[in-house]
């Protein structure tokens, strides 16, 4: 996909952080905007933000784990717009805790958001994002924890992992077709959004970890956040354009990248050295 102009995305998670910056990135570049989240004030100003910049923004409120909520978005999205060429699965929470302490209904969360989340809006939307006959894409947010596993992360880890196979699949089975439509999964360092502020966290994290607090993990986690939403959603929509398989946003992304993919079983070793030398 050479130019957004007079193209339709639909964006997930759209009410703040990478979502809003996306929204806002493609409105300048002439991109329409099909916008949803389960905030609706968040969600009303970034639509408020984008139509200033005079593209059509329609909104809607969906839980993206109801599968039935996700496909009548995408019909409704269609109706309204009158075709769709994109769709960003980017809507995502984080949980933190021990796999012993973590309950079933947490592990259920987190899965129906990040990985079915991912799941309902791809099928929901690439058969429309074909019928379009045009440059379409699918981008699928999965994170550097679907590359790099932690200690206190395993419904993310598990859940962002799921994404990163997903969509490495589908990218072979669309490049198989050799038609139009292609997908990007995106692998985010620490972006300046709510997502810790916003995590589940119990208190197993604590006794692991020897921290203070939840609340003190996640300063801890935040002051790591090196790049702003803006830069993530730059970096995204630049990697739509080359055809990108896969996007690492943020220099400890890349970092951890190079780690994994160098000391595949060792690196397991040093993550948690560094977690016992931070709980002294």
């Amino acid at each position: 996909m050479k130019s957004f102009n007079n193209k339709v995305a639909a964006i997930t998670g759209a009410a703040s952080g990478i979502g809003r910056a996306l929204a806002l990135e493609l409105a300048k570049q002439h991109c329409h905007l099909a916008l949803s989240d389960v905030d609706d004030a968040g969600l009303a100003e970034t639509a408020k933000q984008a139509s200033a910049l005079g593209v059509k923004v329609t909104t809607a409120k969906v839980n993206v784990a109801d599968r039935d909520a996700v496909h009548a978005w995408a019909d409704q999205v269609v109706h309204d717009h009158g075709k769709v060429n994109m769709v960003y699965n980017n809507a995502g929470v984080a949980l933190g805790g021990t796999v012993e302490d973590t309950d079933y209904s947490d592990y259920e969360w987190i899965v129906g958001i990040n990985m079915w989340g991912v799941v309902y809006g791809t099928k929901a939307f690439l058969p429309y994002i074909k019928q379009a006959g045009e440059e379409g894409h699918i981008v699928n947010i999965s994170s550097i924890f679907g590359l790099f596993a932690q200690p206190t992360q395993s419904g993310y880890n598990m859940s962002k992992f799921a994404v990163r196979g997903f969509t490495e699949s589908l990218r072979q089975e669309l490049d198989l077709e050799g038609g139009k439509v292609s997908c990007t999964c995106v692998h985010p360092g620490g972006i300046k959004t709510n997502i810790a502020r916003n995590a589940r966290m119990s208190n197993s994290v604590e006794k692991l970890t020897g921290s203070a607090s939840a609340e003190k993990m996640r300063d801890q986690f935040e002051a790591l956040f090196l790049t702003t939403s803006e830069k993530a959603a730059q970096v995204i929509l630049g990697a739509v354009k080359a055809n990108k398989r896969r996007a690492l946003i943020g220099p400890d992304a890349r970092v951890l990248d190079i780690m994994q993919r160098t000391l595949p079983v060792i690196y397991q070793r040093i993550v948690t050295a560094s977690f016992k030398m931070a709980s002294r």
